[in-house]
């Protein structure tokens, strides 16, 4: 008998490698387009990534550097960012994991629900997933949809909410410490898939950690819960 129910998904880092050639790309090109000198090379971003949601990074940032309006400022960068991150979407530049699509399939074929919880807003996160894996997803949640951002829970509560998913028969994937403890707060099993950014986050808690989709490790353990 199947022991899983349904699977969501994190999206930035988990179901796809994001955030080095996508948010931050898409935040440097805001950045000069406003006539600004601030650059996030890969390793700056990978410090600022510490901070859950893409305006609230901006106002960290702009206040640390001492910049003047930093939070107004922080809110108008946001949206063109997302504008520049729609039009690399559009034009392929972000892919999905490797492995990943091998992943869906198999949980489709055994009936297992896929959702999405990610604080990414939903004007850039349904273009992504519906360019990239089509309509799979039955419930997706954004950082739209919520008051509080992960570490906090709210995100996969509200997809249980929604969906009506037993907690017992759900699994969470993240890639993050903020995922993990956002899902474990949530009561859910969580599986840890760690990218680049990642690789050293403490993931105290999840069920399972691995460095990529193709691990045998991982496969394994799916494979033994589909029954």
């Amino acid at each position: 008998m199947r022991a899983l129910d349904a699977v969501i998904f994190d999206v930035d880092g988990t179901l796809v490698d994001s955030e080095r050639d996508g948010h931050r790309v898409a935040f440097n090109l805001a950045f000069a387009e406003a006539g600004l000198p601030d650059r996030w090379d890969v390793d700056l971003y990978g410090d600022l990534l510490a901070i859950a949601g893409g305006a609230k990074r901006l106002t960290y940032w702009f206040e640390r550097t001492n910049t003047p309006h930093a939070a107004e400022l922080a809110q108008r960068l946001h949206r063109r960012k997302t504008e520049f991150l729609r039009e690399l979407i559009a034009q392929g530049r972000i892919e999905a994991r490797p492995g990943v699509a091998d992943l869906l399939d198999k949980l489709e074929s055994a009936g297992v629900a896929l959702h999405v919880a990610t604080t990414g807003t939903r004007a850039w996160v349904e273009p992504l997933l519906a360019r990239t894996f089509g309509n799979r997803f039955s419930t997706i949640i954004t950082g739209d949809d919520v008051a509080e951002l992960k570490p906090h829970p709210e995100a996969y509560l509200e997809v249980l909410r929604r969906s009506g998913e037993a907690v017992d028969r759900v699994v969470a994937i993240e890639d993050s410490a903020n995922g993990v403890r956002a899902a474990i707060a949530a009561g859910l099993t969580c599986v840890a898939v760690r990218n680049r950014y990642t690789r050293l986050d403490d993931v105290t808690g999840a069920t399972l950690v691995a460095d990529s989709f193709t691990e045998g490790a991982l496969q394994n353990w799916f494979r033994e819960r589909l029954g």
